[in-house]
Parts: C-alpha cells; structure tokens; sequence
C-alpha cells in the first residue's frame, strides 16, 4: 500500500506545484516544442501514476489473501480489508464499501466522459471538413479548399482527408509569400497531429476542470501548439513574413471549434515573439530547464514507487515478498 501511497503523494504534489512552474518557464514560448512535451509529461506522470497507484492496490487486494496474519496485520491494506469484513462494526463496514463503490463509479464514469469528448471531437472535426469539402471548391494548386465568402479565414481541420480551408476574403487580404506562409502554417498542425494534442488536453480539462495541471495545461498547450507551427513556417518563409501574415489575418472571424488555425490563439504572444527572438543565452537556459523538469515529472512515478519499495512506507511497514 505504501507504493499506491508514494503515488498518490507525487501525482497531488504535482498537479499542485506543476502549474506556476511550467507557465513560467512555457509562457513566452522561448522552447515551445520542449513547452509542449514538459506539459505533456506532467499531465502523463500524474494521470499515470494515479492508474499505477490503483494496479498497486488491486494487487494488494489479490495478494493479500496469501499472507499470513501476522503479515497481513502489519499493513495498512489490513485494516482496510478488517473494516471491509466487519470487524470494526457494520456502519464501517457499509461506509467502506459505499466509499470504494463510490470511487470505482466516479472512475470509471471520467474515462467514459473522456471516451466521449474524444469521439464527439473526432465527429465533429470529421463532419466540419466534409462539410467544408462539399460547400467549397477544392483549389490544386493550393491543396486546399476554398469558400466563397468575405470574410477573413484560414484553418486546418482533421478528418478523412485532412482540409485546409481559406476564405475568399483570406486569397483577397494575402499576397502569395504570406498566403504561402499561411498555408506552411496549417500543414504543420497536420503533419505534426496537433489535433490529437488538443483533443486530449481540453478533454481532460472538460472532465476535471477543477484541477489547474489539466485546464492550465490545455491552455498552454494550444498557445505553444500555435508557436510550434510558426516557427515550422519561419524556418521556410522567415520570421517577418510569418509575423506580416498573422497579423494581416489577426481579428477576423474566429477558428471553428476542433480546428486550427493561424489567428487562432494568442495572437499578441505570438506576434511579440516573431517581432522580437529571445536571445540565444536565454534560449538555451529555458530549454535546460524545460528537458530537466521534463525528465524529473517522467521519473518521478519511478521514484515514488522506488521509495516505497526501498522501505519508504507512508502508512505502516512495507510487505514482505
């Protein structure tokens, strides 16, 4: 039990310290790519380490029947179990199991409201581009499709194909080396699968929006998701034209929901950073620091459970093989 403890105690300090920590070192998107991976590290080590915690207390559930009595009383798991069987009277025992029934349901009701989020995005990114597809007229020259309307609009949508979609509205506002850096833009949200990045962070941020890791994590993550592409169309097109494109699109309609696209998200940040690179020295220091916060959320479930293993137990001693 110690283990699913140590677990327990490292997912709880992490969501809590994680937070201010990578939105401080993430925030400018000096490393937006590291950005990414360190959220995505800390959101995986504490939502793995709740799912190990409770493999860690099945197996004790299950082990627990082979161990002597004098063995099984020196856990904390025995207890557990003696309040289960009635020992401590009929009210802890109802409480005990009330409580457990209670915690299974409520698990098992998030992983069937992220199942669902995720399925309802998939759809509906699925059906904004083929409906996209069927009220636009697919440009070759482009690889995108193009809607006749005035507004101002380029945006990538996932979906069986991908589609990139611009406005008549967007070919009027850009000239071709901006409208090419658009276009660089949205295939690098595709080719890098930025979607399945997106879908999986606002869906936790949708099921648990009380916990700041997850809802400031899906924040973070578009913002940088953004900055990534950018800086993938920069590298082709150069910072100024990047940053002339952004802005000549900057508050026109909004992105559709599930989409993304180039005046989507954090456009001021973004511009800033184009306008003005952070200094070399300064880019190597937050991306130490970025790849060393992003090793210690990966190792710290490894740890935790080192530490109980080695005797480190948080409720009684440890067991005995």
């Amino acid at each position: 039990m110690s283990a699913a403890a140590c677990l327990l105690l490292y997912s709880f300090a992490t969501a809590v310290l994680a937070p201010r920590l990578l939105v401080r070192l993430t925030h400018a998107g000096v490393a937006p790519r590291l950005g990414v991976a360190a959220w995505l590290a800390a959101i995986g080590s504490v939502v793995g380490s709740w799912a190990v915690a409770a493999g860690f207390l099945a197996g004790e559930l299950l082990r627990a029947g082979t161990l002597s009595r004098q063995a099984l009383l020196s856990t904390c798991f025995a207890q557990l179990r003696a309040v289960a069987a009635g020992n401590y009277g009929t009210f802890g025992q109802f409480g005990l199991l009330t409580l457990a029934g209670f915690a299974a349901v409520t698990v098992a009701a998030l992983l069937a409201r992220l199942g669902r989020s995720l399925l309802r995005a998939r759809a509906a990114t699925h059906e904004h581009a083929r409906m996209a597809r069927l009220a636009g007229a697919h440009d070759a020259t482009l690889d995108a499709v193009v809607l006749d309307v005035p507004e101002r609009a380029a945006y990538c949508v996932a979906g069986r194909p991908h589609t990139i979609v611009l406005t008549r509205g967007a070919l009027a506002t850009l000239d071709d080396p901006h409208l090419n850096a658009v276009l660089a833009h949205e295939r690098a949200h595709l080719t890098g699968r930025h979607h399945l990045l997106l879908a999986l962070t606002r869906g936790l941020a949708a099921i648990l929006p009380r916990i700041e890791l997850f809802t400031t994590g899906a924040a973070e993550v578009a913002r940088l998701l953004e900055m990534c592409a950018d800086d993938a169309a920069a590298r082709t097109h150069g910072r100024r034209t990047v940053l002339q494109a952004i802005l000549t699109l900057s508050g026109a309609v909004p992105v559709p929901p599930g989409a993304l696209g180039a005046s989507g998200v954090g456009v001021l940040a973004r511009a800033q950073r184009l306008a003005a690179p952070p200094e070399p020295a300064r880019r190597w220091r937050v991306r130490l620091l970025l790849g060393a916060t992003a090793v210690l959320v990966t190792i710290g479930p490894l740890v935790a459970g080192g530490l109980a293993a080695t005797g480190f137990a948080l409720c009684g001693a440890t067991v005995p093989g």
